[in-house]
């Protein structure tokens, strides 16, 4: 484990937990630091993205903003994988509807994730990579929402690399059963994928994309997801049992 690089800078030797919540936004970053961690300490803040370490039901657990986009989540997450230590990576986002399967405030966990973006092009494959998540994250997330009585539907992500889009192509991916858009799980998974490691998206719809059209203010989408932050919390308890792994090269 390193102490530095280009994006995550530790100010501590806490470091980071072996599960790491990712949510777009810095601000719920912190909110979740401040309202569902003990003894929170901030171990990252190049360039405002924060990134908190503290106890969760007393399991070692961090969450660090990734910024919005697959270009900013496939940095940090790369980083956080291979250089310091991180074995899992939930990330806690808001999202779309662009299926009527999917209502404001439903929890929707990325099974797989299509995607508009040439992300994967990287690897230089000649064919069609599909991002998925990893199973054994995915079947434990499965049975604590049960367990919990939450309404929470599993499928397909959509990632998209434009916010506003100007070929009105959102819809047709609901058509193919995609359940919401966001902009950073296929990104995400890739890089779990080629180094190793896991990774699964939890999403809380805040807007509807379908008639009637339907959308919660910013101040909503910080502070009022906690169900998807404890669904997220508590898996992170349980992945302190999963195997260790060790970043490919």
């Amino acid at each position: 484990m390193t102490k530095k690089t280009p994006h995550i800078d530790l100010k501590n030797d806490i470091g980071f937990g072996k599960t790491v919540l990712m949510p777009g936004d810095p601000l719920r970053a912190k909110y979740i630091a401040d309202n569902f961690l003990e003894d929170a300490v901030l171990v990252n803040g190049v360039r405002g993205v924060n990134g908190y370490t503290g106890y969760y039901k007393g399991v070692k657990v961090s969450v660090m903003a990734s910024g919005m986009g697959m270009p900013s989540i496939g940095i940090y997450s790369y980083e956080l994988y291979k250089f310091f230590g991180v074995q899992n990576i939930i990330r806690v986002g808001s999202a779309g509807a662009i299926n009527e399967k999917a209502k404001v405030r439903d929890i929707v966990i990325g099974q797989g994730a299509c995607t508009n973006s040439n992300f994967a092009s990287q690897y230089g494959l000649g064919g069609t990579v599909a991002p998925i998540c990893d199973f054994d994250m995915l079947n434990i997330a499965n049975r604590i929402a049960n367990e919990k009585a939450l309404n929470v539907h599993i499928g397909s992500l959509y990632s998209s690399d434009t916010f506003y889009d100007d070929s009105n192509s959102t819809t047709k991916w609901g058509n193919v059963g995609c359940l919401a858009v966001e902009m950073e799980a296929a990104a995400l998974y890739c890089t779990a994928m080629r180094l190793g490691m896991r990774a699964m998206a939890i999403c809380t719809i805040s807007d509807i994309l379908y008639p009637p059209f339907t959308a919660l203010p910013a101040d909503d989408r910080e502070k009022t997801f906690t169900q998807m932050m404890e669904l997220a919390l508590d898996c992170a308890v349980e992945y302190e049992n999963l195997p260790n792994l060790e970043a490919k090269d």
